[in-house]
Parts: structure tokens; C-alpha cells; sequence
């Protein structure tokens, strides 16, 4: 191939003559050509303009500014009725390649343009054909507005539009139309975020309230799906974890002091997660279905430690409570207990249990002192002399009694702080399982949700 001024492609085997015809070609068509005016024959005929985009690259989508940037080849096409000739005249010169700036260019800009360097297409060359059909295509590296919804995020898809149209031609003067029905994806190169499903283009005619003629432009809508694979490992599955972590503090012993702190932990864990989606998410109203998540669980856990503080509170009561109720020993203690398998040593979930604070266990708080302290007194009277038995005197009889008190308080005592901690051992286990399945319950709703 030859190439000659201008970019001109002649046929394989061109002489030097060819050469000078595309010389007199180029001075012939722009000796009184201007590239201002609108070149139709009749000014009051619109021009037909076709327009085709291709998608070649997603660059970035920034959800909390609302901004797509993409890689687009623009391709726009008329007839400029100024620039034809005679291919046999210029040795068969059909096509040439001329600089964009030498001819009329429609004004087809990006109507959502979010860029605030306004940068516009490639000074790409255009192809002018002898019939004076010009084809131009131009790289654009574009930042269009677009809407984002984030209320199923990370499992979310958006809809981008592109606008495309003539900012000072309207319809009566340029017809504006899309060469296919969608863009070309073709030549796409995959992004690691978005999946794009479609590019479907339809034409507008739009009549402003600036202006009475009507303006058409094609708006190409970019269906995207985001791959949800990072979020999930990154963001949903940890919090997963760690929200089935909050449950454990139940099952913790009272008396290992760490009850409140794992809840808390846990807690301050999942705030950290929300700030990390609150970050790259607009501020909107509508709330994000991994930050509905996070809200939701984080009043689980908030509600988990409010109950563990209750539950120390029953566990620590001390001897100086009063009894445990009749309705809270036959709910708790005996149903509650059978269902969430807390037993003593020695006994199991299928082994009948004792009536607590019944008629066994008042014998054997006082069994083995009460004969010495009450009860003989009288009996021990008929049976030792007055005059030779230590038991009748006044002093020891009163200190033994004294004694034998204390001991079936102490016992007494020991036995209220007994049943009061197997209360919040019981509770403990109630509430844990309850946890559980809420966690479990709400980690299949999100993903419930999702699909």
C-alpha cells in the first residue's frame, strides 16, 4: 500500500501519478469548502446522522459519587453533500483519509456528562468516500451520571445510562438516529467487579421547555450486575462469624468475668464492618441489604448483653435474696430446665429430678442438728436426773441453740443461692439456643433476600 498526503490509502501497486491525483483531490474538495456550515444541499432538510457505540472497558464505578467511567469507541456517520467526486476523474480514488478538524462534525456530546475537564473525543482521522459518505470514529474515555441503587448490595444491579445527542442542532435540522438496536460488546474487556449483561440503545425525541423544536438523542443503557464474590468473603461471611460468637457469651461461666466483654467485643467487631460498607456506599435513604444485616444483628448482640447483665445480676443475687417464686421453681427450674438439658452432677436430661426446696431438702438442711438443739429439750428431761445432767444448763443450752440456728440459716441460705444460680444457669442455655436461631434465621433471610 501507498500512503500519501493526508493519510490517503490508495490500491496496492499505486504509481507516482496516483500520488498527484490525490494532491488534486485534496486541493479540489477544500478549495471552497468551510467546516462551519451544515453541509446539505437544502437547508431546510435535516441531515441523517447514525451513531454506534462500543463498550471496550469499564474503568471505575464510583457508587458514592454516582459516577460511571468507561472506554467507549464512538462511531458517527453522514453525508456531507460538499465533499463528493468522481473516483474515475482522480485515477480511482475511491476513499481518503483526512484529519476530523477539515470537515463539518455534528456537536453529538454525552448529555449526563459527570466530567469536570468537559474532555471530548479523539482528533481522530475520518474516512471520506467519493459518494460523500464520512465515517469518524473516536476513542472517548466518558464520566456519565448514573443512578445507583444500593438497596441489595453486595448483590446489586444498576442501570447507566448513556445520553448521547447534538447540544445546538435540533431535530428539524439534525435526525439523530442508532445505527443497531444495542451497543457492541464485542470487543469488551471482562471487569473483575461488574458483569455487564446488556447494552440495549433506544432513540428519544425530546421537546424542552427552553426550546419549542424537538431534540432527538440515543441513550444506550448499560445493564450491570456486580460479582458479589469479594464482599461475600470479605464483608458477609465474617460478620457471619462473629455474629455466631455473640450466642457463645451465654454459655460462658458466670464466674469467669468475660460475659460482657465478649458481647462488647463483638459489638465494636461489627461496627467497624458497617463503617467499612458506610464508606463506599452514598449517603441515600434507602440502607444497604449487608448494612440491614449488620443493624439487625448488632441489636441482636446489643440486646444479648443487656440479658447478660440481667442474667450476672440473678446469678449474684447473694444469701439475702428472698426465694425463689413457686411459678419460676415449676417453670424454670423444672420445664425449662428438662428442655435445655441443665442438670446437676450426678443427674442427666432423662433422669427424673428433686423437687427443689421441697420436703427432702428441708430434712437435710436441718437433719443432723436439730435433735441436739430443739426438740430433745423436753424429751431429755424425763430421761436425765436434774441434778447430774450438763444438758439443762441454761448457758449451754443456749449457746447450742444459737449454734444449730446458725448453721440451718447458713444452710438455708446456701440452698436460695443455690436455686438462684441454677435460675440464670437456666437462662443462660434459653437464651443461648434463642440467639442461635435468631443468627441462623436472619443469615438466611439476607441470602434469602439476595437470590
Amino acid at each position: 500500500l501507498c500512503l500519501c498526503l493526508a493519510g490517503i490509502l490508495l490500491a496496492p501497486g499505486c504509481r507516482g501519478a496516483e500520488g498527484r491525483f490525490a494532491y488534486k483531490l485534496l486541493h479540489d474538495l477544500f478549495a471552497n469548502y468551510s467546516s462551519a456550515l451544515r453541509p446539505v444541499e437544502d437547508t431546510d432538510r435535516a441531515l441523517n446522522v447514525t451513531l454506534q457505540v462500543t463498550l471496550s472497558q469499564i474503568i471505575d464505578m464510583d457508587e458514592r459519587n454516582q459516577v460511571l467511567t468507561s472506554y467507549l469507541w464512538v462511531r458517527q456517520a453522514w453525508l456531507d453533500a460538499h465533499l463528493t467526486w468522481d473516483k474515475d476523474d482522480y485515477g480511482g480514488i475511491d476513499s481518503i483519509r483526512i484529519p476530523s478538524s477539515y470537515v463539518w462534525r455534528p456537536d453529538i456530546i454525552l448529555y449526563n456528562n459527570a466530567d469536570e475537564h468537559f474532555g471530548g473525543s479523539m482528533e481522530t482521522n475520518v474516512v471520506l468516500r467519493s459518494d460523500g459518505h464520512i465515517m469518524w470514529d473516536s476513542p472517548a474515555i466518558t464520566k456519565s451520571s448514573c443512578k445507583v441503587d444500593v438497596s441489595y448490595f453486595p448483590f446489586d444491579g444498576q442501570r447507566c445510562r448513556l445520553t448521547f445527542g447534538s447540544w445546538t442542532y435540533n431535530g428539524n435540522q439534525i435526525d439523530l438516529r442508532n445505527r443497531l438496536d444495542t451497543g457492541d460488546l464485542t470487543d469488551f474487556v471482562e471487569n473483575v467487579e461488574w458483569e455487564v449483561l446488556g447494552m440495549p440503545a433506544t432513540r428519544n425525541v425530546i421537546t424542552y421547555g427552553c426550546c419549542s423544536e424537538p431534540y432527538p438523542d440515543v441513550t444506550y443503557t448499560l445493564l450491570l450486575r456486580r460479582r458479589a464474590s469479594f464482599y461475600i468473603f470479605n464483608l458477609l461471611l465474617p460478620c457471619i462469624m462473629v455474629s455466631f460468637l455473640a450466642p457463645l457469651g451465654f454459655y460462658l461461666p458466670a464466674d469467669s468475668g468475660e460475659k460482657v466483654s465478649l458481647g462488647v467485643t463483638v459489638l465494636l467487631a461489627l461496627t467497624v464492618f458497617q463503617l467499612l460498607v458506610a464508606e463506599s456506599m452514598p449517603p441515600s435513604e434507602s440502607v444497604p441489604l449487608i448494612g440491614k444485616y449488620y443493624i439487625a444483628t448488632m441489636t441482636m448482640i446489643t440486646a444479648s448483653t443487656a440479658l447478660t447483665i440481667f442474667i450476672m445480676n440473678v446469678h449474684h443475687c447473694g444469701p439475702g435474696a428472698r426465694p425463689v417464686p413457686p411459678w419460676a421453681r415449676r417453670l424454670i427450674l423444672h420445664h425449662m430446665a428438662r428442655l435445655c438439658c441443665v442438670y446437676e452432677v450426678g443427674e442427666s436430661c432423662k433422669s427424673p429430678q428433686r423437687a427443689l426446696g421441697g420436703r427432702g431438702s428441708r430434712g437435710d438442711a436441718g437433719g443432723p442438728w436439730e435433735s441436739p438443739g430443739e426438740g430433745e429439750v423436753g424429751s431429755e428431761a424425763g430421761v436425765c436426773p436434774w441434778d447430774h445432767c450438763l444438758c439443762h444448763h441454761d448457758a449451754l443450752l443456749r449457746n447450742v441453740g444459737y449454734i444449730a440456728g446458725c448453721f440451718r440459716r447458713h444452710r438455708a441460705n446456701q440452698r436460695r443461692t443455690g436455686e438462684w444460680k441454677k435460675v440464670a444457669k437456666v437462662m443462660d442455655r434459653f437464651f443461648m439456643w434463642i440467639f442461635f436461631l435468631m443468627v441462623f434465621l436472619m443469615s438466611v433471610l439476607v441470602l434469602g433476600n439476595a437470590a
